[in-house]
């Protein structure tokens, strides 16, 4: 299949271009000739440095045989810190390479609205159906990897808020466009006078940018060239195609900027809709570099290859004919190339146009995600700069908290196994490294409780480092020798590191490609972490070792030793262990269905938005929150935002709640602040006496000639739109108005159109109003908007995770079991091993959900202070501290399991003794793990603050919970099936 040459014509432009003009080319190609050279050599030294110092330093130490070993390591650490020394160089702090979430350095609010009249054009219906869709779509074009924690959910009955963390105005302006192009591709052709004279005889009988039809039919229409970065078409003429020159009013040429006359197309498309080549049929799309620069390559299904390949083949040059007929690629309507067909093109092609690298992104973005089912309008009903969601205080407590849970981490590893631990600390501090090195590079976003879940991920990944040690102590026990108790405890950990972190591995697979966007983005720290982990571990870590011991730096593997278990009889408790889980479950189960809807937080609830403002110096979030959430028994999120208007910026307030009668919310704000020293804004109304409106003909307000109108003046701007929807529900309390279209009754028109926001709006009421019920719809919604605060803006919000998002978090994780399940048969012969893992995975989160709602129970009761207890809800950080939770069991499971494989080895049954033995093997390495892992879930819920409070409390009871079911669960489980296997076997 031959890719579509794309024959740009640039006739005249490649000709026409001023002195000034050739200067500043030149300038510009020196500019990127040199940039271009800077990467290049970058890139280049952070690949050679490493292995040059790597090599250098082998020989200093006399060890060239570890050569290589070491300069891969340098490689890593190089690769990992670039971005911070990119970032530095820029003239930035170090922290700017991280980006970070919401909660911690706020960004940018915008709410977009449906085009409803493009929505009628082209009859569809704004439902439920396809304002889901037009959400799903927004988000694989502002996030399509899933690492940003760009927030995007509908608001009201048309319109989508989208929430860009940390951003500069660049970026926003960036995501607008993302968001609003609609993303249509089409191929189709040029009209040319050989083959489509009819048809240029009816087009040239229709306006500029018009359709051509015939029998009711679509078969033409005229679209203009796009325009390039620097504001030339891209699109100039072609072999007796039909074009034609736009003009101004007064009949003068339009230009372009390099001078050439402004042209339009007529593209010619097929009668039949379903035979249109569009981008329904992309399978893929990707960056390509062909001779006339950057280019988009494509790929068609085979129905999209089909009629490709029918539209080239009947186009294609005829013998001694002498004429190439032209395609026109179209994109959101504008002609980006208009290529020449010398043969039958399928499947495959290419898009040339003269793109810049942004604008080749921005387009693989758009047709990745699809386009859009409606139009957007362009500009945002709102947009406002919004704080970090959690206040300064709660931060510094978060931060605090992290930091002394690492360095507790540290210290205990350092004081108990010695030198080994200094050793294990050094891994750990690469690990974090190589770690935000890779989020960096990868543009993912840190959120409180995200970098929080790197401290545990540390915290686990001492697991590793323990696994080997104690590896390590058995083979120093055996009387080995140091050299070889570091190879036989890497060689002997290794099989049990690889099992538990690939298991480990699947599940965040895949949650990333089935999970919801911040299950994603959730996974892709998981998949970090664990790779990191495992390479500081077992590879940097044995280097180490290998080094020092050679170098007769380490002359011993002195560890300390607490834990010494034999002869404990595990599952001679395994009766008492299953009626205590089963007692917690059931207990626990009740209280979540007692709950109900309370278990859920906001995000999973929906209810009503609204944004209001203080008179005077506005309060802090803080003050604001306090006297809000008595108020509001089910709880509300509070954030702060910012917008300039006239210059000046002003401070406001958005308040969420499950609430979702706006009336109630109202008298809840009013109450609120009633005796307080803070006074809410109210609106102050004022409006002329009604007037009948007299348009001219063709006027956009034809519609209303010989209704009425006036003008309304207000203290606190408004939209236009959201005063004529008042004044329509004004006028619906007194007329019955069922049916009818809000633009068709009320229009507003601001008299400064320049700006979003006016206090000053022309109101018109169509004819089919009586002027004595303009009247008291205005009387109506003077004394609405007067009696209650002003509100900036007032929605409905969906649940952030609907209920597809819901299904397929549930399918992810049933996905995630039962490979699991497949791997771990596998790697254990036996199936039973992956069930029985699994037993224990749903046990784990069974009882910890049910401990979630008891703690919130217990809230309410003086064990609150004793122990730091909430009302604690499911939201979006709980979710994954419950993922981190499987993910913790089943590390710890595996390694129990491991060992049981090896102390049965080939043994055909699996006796209660075998368990035994291998859980008081295993025991020291399951208390270590736990006790460092508790240290730093305990100081992240001590000292955290309410930002990752929850969070932590789930994870104190998974790790709980976890490492008693590896023991109580999982294991009796596991005996339990191989002996019915066994008995099956045996009776047959």
């Amino acid at each position: 299949m031959s890719p579509l040459n794309l024959d740009l014509l640039l006739f005249a432009q490649t000709s026409i271009t001023t002195a000034e003009g050739t200067a500043e080319a030149a300038e510009a190609a020196e500019v990127s000739s040199a940039m271009g050279w800077g990467v290049f050599l970058i890139v280049v030294a952070a690949l050679v440095i490493p292995f040059v110092v790597g090599s250098l330093l082998a020989t200093a130490l006399n060890l060239k045989s570890l050569s290589t070993r070491i300069s891969l390591v340098l490689l890593a650490i190089t690769l990992a810190v670039s971005p911070f020394i990119i970032t530095k160089a820029e003239g930035k702090p170090f922290k700017d390479a991280i980006d970070l979430g919401i909660d911690l350095a706020g960004g940018t609010n915008m709410v977009f609205m449906v085009d409803r009249k493009a929505a009628e054009a082209e009859g569809k219906v704004i439902d439920d159906e396809l304002m889901n869709k037009m959400v799903e779509k927004v988000k694989q074009r502002v996030n399509p990897t899933g690492t940003e924690e760009v927030t995007v959910r509908r608001v009201g009955s048309d319109r989508i808020e989208v929430i860009v963390p940390g951003a500069d105005q660049e970026k926003v302006e960036q995501v607008k466009r993302d968001i609003i192009t609609l993303g249509d591709l089409e191929f189709a052709l040029l009209a040319n006078s050989v083959n489509h004279q009819d048809i240029i005889a009816l087009g040239d009988n229709v306006g500029e940018g018009e359709r051509v039809f015939r029998d009711g039919k679509l078969i033409a229409m005229w679209r203009r060239p796009a325009l390039d970065a620097d504001g030339v078409q891209k699109v100039t003429g072609g072999d007796r195609v039909r074009s034609r020159i736009l003009t101004a009013e007064d009949g003068t040429p339009l230009t372009d900027s390099a001078g050439q006359p402004l042209r339009e197309f007529l593209v010619v498309v097929d009668p039949d809709p379903a035979k249109r080549i569009t981008g329904r049929y992309l399978v893929s799309v990707r960056e390509e570099i062909t001779e006339k620069g950057l280019a988009v390559g494509f790929t068609f299904n085979p129905q999209g290859g089909y009629l490709f390949g029918q539209v080239t083949a009947r186009n294609r040059p005829q013998e001694g004919e002498g004429f190439y007929s032209h395609l026109a690629v179209l994109l959101d309507g504008q002609i980006h190339s208009a290529p020449t067909i010398n043969a039958v093109i399928t499947t495959t092609g290419v898009i040339e146009g003269r793109f810049t690298e942004e604008e080749v992104e921005n387009l693989l973005g758009v047709l990745n995600a699809g386009a859009l089912e409606v139009p957007l309008v362009s500009e945002p009903v709102t947009e406002f700069t919004i704080s970090a969601l959690l206040g300064e205080e709660v931060q510094k407590k978060g931060f605090l908290a992290i930091g002394i849970a690492l360095a507790a981490v540290f210290i205990f590893t350092l004081v108990y196994y010695l030198k080994s631990g200094f050793v294990a600390d050094v891994c750990l501090a690469i690990n974090i490294l190589l770690v935000l090195g890779a989020m960096s590079l990868i543009d993912a976003t840190f959120t409180l409780p995200g970098l929080a879940g790197l401290v545990l991920t540390i915290g686990m990944a001492v697991d590793a480092n323990v696994l080997i040690f104690e590896r390590m102590r058995e083979e120093q026990a055996r009387g080995s020798s140091i050299r070889m108790s570091i190879k036989n405890g890497f060689e002997k950990a290794f099989s049990t590191i690889f099992d538990a972190n690939i298991t480990t591995l699947l599940t965040a697979v895949v949650l990333y490609y089935i999970g919801t966007d911040q299950i994603k983005g959730f996974a892709v720290t998981l998949f970090i972490g664990i790779l990191t982990s495992m390479f500081s571990a077992l590879y940097i870590g044995r280097l180490i070792f290998e080094i020092a011991e050679q170098k007769r730096w380490l002359t011993d593997l002195k560890m300390m030793s607490l834990i010494n278990a034999e002869g404990i009889n595990f599952l001679g408790k395994k009766q008492i262990a299953a009626a205590a889980s089963v007692l917690v479950i059931l207990v626990g189960l009740t209280a979540v269905g007692m709950r109900g809807s309370d278990n859920l937080d906001i995000d999973f609830r929906g209810g009503s938005m609204v944004t209001f403002g203080f008179e005077g110096e506005a309060p802090e979030t803080e003050e604001v929150r306090e006297l809000l959430a008595p108020q509001f028994e089910d709880g509300i999120t509070l954030e702060q935002l910012s917008v300039t208007e006239g210059g000046e910026s002003r401070k406001l307030f958005r308040l969420r709640t499950v609430v979702d009668e706006t009336a109630v919310v109202s008298q809840k704000i009013k109450e609120a602040f009633a005796d307080s020293a803070f006074r809410l804004v109210q609106q102050s109304v004022r409006y002329e006496d009604p007037v009948e409106i007299v348009v001219e003909e063709g006027s956009e307000d034809e519609l209303m000639a010989g209704g009425y109108e006036t003008t309304v003046v207000l203290s606190e701007s408004m939209t236009p739109a959201a005063l004529a929807e008042e004044a329509f529900d004004s006028l619906s309390s007194i007329k019955e108005l069922a049916g009818v279209d809000v633009e068709e009754t009320v229009v507003a028109r601001s008299l400064n159109p320049d700006e979003p926001k006016s206090n000053e709006i022309r109101l018109m009421f169509g004819p089919s109003v009586p002027v004595e019920d303009v009247n008291s719809a205005l009387s109506n919604m003077k004394e609405d908007l007067e009696k209650d605060p002003h509100f900036e803006e007032v929605n409905s919000f969906a649940q952030s995770v609907t209920g597809d998002a819901k299904w397929a978090a549930i399918t992810a994780m049933v996905i995630s079991l039962l490979m699991i399940v497949a791997y771990l048969w596998i790697r254990f012969q036996r199936v039973t091993f992956g069930v029985a893992a699994c037993a224990a995975l749903i046990h784990d989160v069974l009882v910890v959900l049910g401990l979630v709602a008891i703690g919130a129970y217990l809230s309410g009761t003086p064990l609150r202070s004793i122990l730091m207890l909430e009302d604690f809800k499911i939201n979006l950080p709980i979710i994954a501290a419950f993922l981190t939770i499987v993910g913790y069991s089943l590390n710890d499971t595996i390694v129990v399991f491991d060992r049981i494989r090896e102390v049965r080895g080939r043994n055909p049954a699996l006796t209660e003794s075998m368990v035994n033995a291998s859980l008081n093997q295993t025991l020291s390495r399951t208390i270590l793990t736990s006790l460092t892992t508790l240290i730093v879930v305990l100081i992240l819920y001590v000292m955290g603050g309410e930002g990752i409070h929850g969070f932590a409390y789930c994870l104190i009871l998974g790790i709980l919970v976890g490492t008693y079911s590896s023991i109580y669960v999982a294991s009796p489980v596991l005996v339990w099936l191989m002996n019915r296997q066994q008995k099956k076997v045996a009776s047959t």
